[in-house]
Order: C-alpha cells, then structure tokens, then sequence
C-alpha cells in the first residue's frame, strides 16, 4: 500500500526530528538525524526539515546539497566506503579501489543496478595506521585487521567480502 508507504516515512522523519539529542536543533542536524534514521534525504524529508526548523525549502536544499555526504535516494541494501585519505592513497587505497569498482561494475561512487551495493568514496574513516581501509556496512576492515599484509591478499579478501555482498549476503 503506497499510502501506508508514504505514512510510514513520514512518521520516521518525524521520529528522527523530535528525537534529536542536540540543544540547539539546526537545519545540518536535522539532515544528518533524518540521513542516519531513513539512510538519505527524500524531498518529504526537506519539507518536513523545513517546517521542523522553521526554515525555508532553499535553506534546507542549500545545506543539504552543500555535503556531500547527504544521499537524496534510498541506499542499496549494503553500504561500502572505501578510504581515499592521505595515508590510505599513500598505503595502497588505488589499488583497492580498482578491484572494488571492478567487481561492483561501476566507473565512480554509486549504486549498483541490483540496489545490492552503494559504494562512497570517503576522505577518512579514522585509522590511519591501520590502511588502506574499507568500510563495509559500517565495519572497518584494514590489511592489519584481518591478517592479510600484503596488498594483493587484502584487495583478494575485500573483493570476496563484495561478491559475497552482490549475492546476497552481509557483512
């Protein structure tokens, strides 16, 4: 039923708005609130983020799409990030990117055409000394990590844990 859909989205927008631990209540904090509740921001959302905030659809839409790391359609059933910090470029992050958008069939950050995969490109997920680093649906996995110390097993491993993820499975 659509209708119980659209209720239903509304109703998780506004639970995430009302629900924010924050003393002062932003149009940013209201985005990421809604972005870590639904997992992006629909136009639903910025409408009810305006009113919530008493701000305008402009000012909603200008922060939203001045971050880039607001979504403005549903994620795919898992979410991979691959880390293309200084340390991580510098530790092998090319490499392990290659393979990934490789096997995902992809040429840039995105989403599968199944909806399996959404892939980001992140500019740090904050364990420098132990990259290159990759995030699969929001668990860190590094060489040093899971045991794999040279760069060839690591991408082998990430690119087994991604075609486990195509077909069905997580992580």
């Amino acid at each position: 039923n659509l209708a119980e859909t659209r209720e239903q989205h509304d109703q998780s927008i506004k639970d995430a708005l009302i629900k924010q631990n924050a003393k002062t209540v932003t149009v940013l904090s209201s985005l990421l609130a809604v972005q870590d509740s639904i997992g992006y921001i629909s136009g639903r959302a910025i409408d009810q983020i305006a009113s919530y905030t008493d701000s305008t659809l402009n000012d909603v839409w200008g922060v939203a799409s001045f971050y880039t790391n607001f979504r403005f359609s549903p994620p795919g059933e898992n979410f991979v990030e691959v880390c293309w910090g200084p340390t991580c470029h510098l530790l092998g992050a090319q490499g392990v990117l290659d393979c990934v958008l490789e096997e995902l069939g992809l040429k840039e950050e995105g989403d599968t055409g199944d909806h399996k995969v959404s892939l980001k490109f992140n500019t740090c997920l904050g364990a420098c000394s132990q990259g290159p680093l990759v995030s699969v649906n929001h668990k860190i996995i590094g060489p040093k990590l899971i045991g794999d110390t040279k760069a060839k097993d690591f991408q082998d491993s990430v690119v087994k844990i991604i075609s486990d993820l195509k077909k069905g499975g997580s992580q």
